[in-house]
């Protein structure tokens, strides 16, 4: 069976089900698997040190799978901003035709992919913004609740509200992100409107996903209450796991600490040692709530195909069943 939406038509995937653009985690053989189950994988541009590199990553994962794949563009402000140009570059020619831009404003960047026949998806976590993304001609937005993990920016809205409220007020697909691991997920978003459900935290604790099995083996062991929201007081809110770093920056901050108090706890290379080492208190990493949901380490192909036939079941047998 597959789930045909506005989704699976416009990006010319079979299932809709999107595996999100992750720091550190969207690598080629990840992305590969996730669509070559029948899904969308993405590989995180700037996961590759160098636009030259995500051209190498982008052909690795071209001879896993001949079909479909994106690459996420974040674009976070910084001090020394990565050259975004030279990466958006590698990504036209190398021939990709799906794009998740994350961040800021892809506008800059938007009539360099439609030129090249570029589908963009664009994360959002608000209607307003999904309104402006749709205004300058994305073709699709991923709407990130409050549960998710990373950016769930600051209106602190969950799926629950969020995912019909945006769904009412756009035209174009609309992708349910955030608390989403299983078929109860998928045909929940479906209800809600939703033309697809996009999933970090479950794709990470997948066999094909490159992060230390250490790391997989703590998330299924976490509950739903293991994050930790930090940079709150900054208004650039982060859900993590919850560890002794995290716990560390949420007091620092309860005590009037500044960015410059937490910063080298956060950095990004700290970080990049939990996914690597298995240390699970090296730095902060992105996890959402819904570890609470997560009980195996399954192949890509395993929980795409279980995710399909579950929510087939769902539809034809117990929701249809309580119709008198």
């Amino acid at each position: 069976m597959a789930l045909k939406t506005r989704f699976t038509e416009t990006f010319g995937v079979e299932h809709p089900i999107v595996q999100g653009g992750m720091m550190w985690v969207g690598r080629a053989e990840l992305a590969a698997a996730v669509s070559e189950a029948g899904g969308l994988g993405i590989i995180t541009a700037l996961t590759q040190p160098t636009p030259d590199d995500l051209r190498r990553e982008i052909d690795r994962a071209r001879e896993l799978t001949d079909k479909p794949f994106g690459v996420n563009v974040t674009i976070l402000p910084s001090i020394k901003p990565p050259p975004y140009q030279e990466y958006v570059q590698a990504i036209i020619e190398s021939g990709v035709k799906i794009v998740e831009t994350a961040g800021s404003n892809p506008e800059p960047f938007l009539p360099y992919y439609k030129e090249a026949g570029i589908k963009v998806l664009h994360k959002c976590t608000s209607v307003r913004h999904a309104l402006k993304a749709q205004k300058i001609g994305v073709d699709g937005v991923s709407i990130d609740g409050f549960e998710c993990a990373g950016h769930p920016g600051e209106d602190d809205v969950p799926g629950l509200i969020l995912i019909p409220a945006a769904t009412r007020a756009l035209d174009i697909p609309v992708i349910a992100s955030g608390g989403i691991a299983d078929a109860r997920g998928l045909v929940a978003a479906l209800a809600l409107g939703a033309d697809g459900v996009n999933m970090g935290t479950r794709f990470m604790c997948t066999q094909e996903s490159a992060i230390h099995p250490t790391v997989k083996e703590q998330i299924v062991a976490n509950s739903e209450r293991a994050t930790q929201l930090i940079f709150r007081t900054m208004h650039n809110t982060a859900r993590v796991a919850d560890n002794e770093i995290s716990r560390k920056v949420v007091e620092i901050e309860k005590a009037g600490g500044t960015f410059d108090d937490v910063k080298d706890l956060v950095a990004g290379a700290r970080g990049r040692r939990v996914f690597e080492d298995g240390d699970l208190d090296a730095g902060i990493w992105s996890a959402g709530q819904v570890q609470g949901l997560i009980d195996d380490i399954p192949t890509c192909g395993e929980l795409v195909s279980r995710m399909v036939s579950e929510a087939e079941a769902l539809i034809q047998q117990r929701l249809a069943g309580m119709i008198g």
